[in-house]
């Protein structure tokens, strides 16, 4: 997510997200998500918002399943899950084996709310994961690789963690795509042989604010 300027009127959920992308730490952070989950939802499905990001990703993640992945099989990491958008976009799509991980222990509480994941952790995304190597068929990380929040770094970490063979589906703002270092660490797993980039396009994000992020698609080689 990423605050842009546009003709929309400032609404409480444009606010949320100015804070959200002009926070001063983790703490900060994990402050603004425990109080915004409540509303959360209900803010970023307006039609001036329209965040198409979590379904759209999902959609992507079943799209690139081989026959030997049945989505009802696969073990996901949803990482920065928030209230659980795109656990539950994966969930109608037949996906039963979902973990979910986020800073927020608010946004936690709301995401297990649904019963879609099988288990849910507090996790500073920042720090190495807990979670051990090859554990994962997929990872998604949508929603929080942008202003303020999770930096390139934590690519090689989604690397680690998912199995051969396995996708790595995230969006990354436009508008930070190559300033912060997010096409440049991708690069540099290429050119490393860990992962293929399978494609990186630019599209809807929060559909409703005219802001766009790429959906970033990796498949994990090495």
């Amino acid at each position: 997510m990423a605050a842009t300027a546009n003709k929309t009127p400032v609404t409480t959920n444009i606010e949320w997200l100015n804070r959200a992308y002009s926070a001063k730490g983790k703490n900060d952070l994990r402050s603004l998500y425990d109080e915004w989950a409540a509303s959360y939802d209900t803010d970023l499905v307006q039609p001036n918002q329209d965040y198409v990001a979590p379904t759209l990703a999902a959609a992507t993640l079943a799209n690139h399943l081989s026959p030997e992945q049945p989505i009802d099989k696969i073990q996901v990491l949803d990482a920065g899950c928030g209230t659980g958008l795109v656990g539950a976009a994966l969930s109608k799509l037949g996906a039963k084996h979902i973990s979910g991980i986020d800073l927020s222990p608010g946004m936690l509480k709301v995401a297990g709310a649904l019963h879609v994941y099988t288990n849910l952790d507090t996790t500073d995304l920042s720090k190495p994961l807990v979670e051990g190597t090859d554990t994962f068929d997929a990872v998604t990380c949508i929603g929080t690789l942008t202003h303020a929040h999770v930096g390139p770094e934590v690519l090689s970490e989604f690397v680690r963690v998912t199995k051969k063979d396995g996708w790595i589906v995230a969006t990354v703002l436009d508008d930070i795509w190559e300033d912060i270092g997010y096409r440049a660490e991708i690069d540099k797993l290429v050119a490393n042989a860990k992962v293929k980039l399978v494609s990186a396009d630019s599209g809807d994000y929060r559909r409703g604010a005219g802001v766009s992020a790429r959906m970033v698609v990796l498949k994990v080689i090495g």
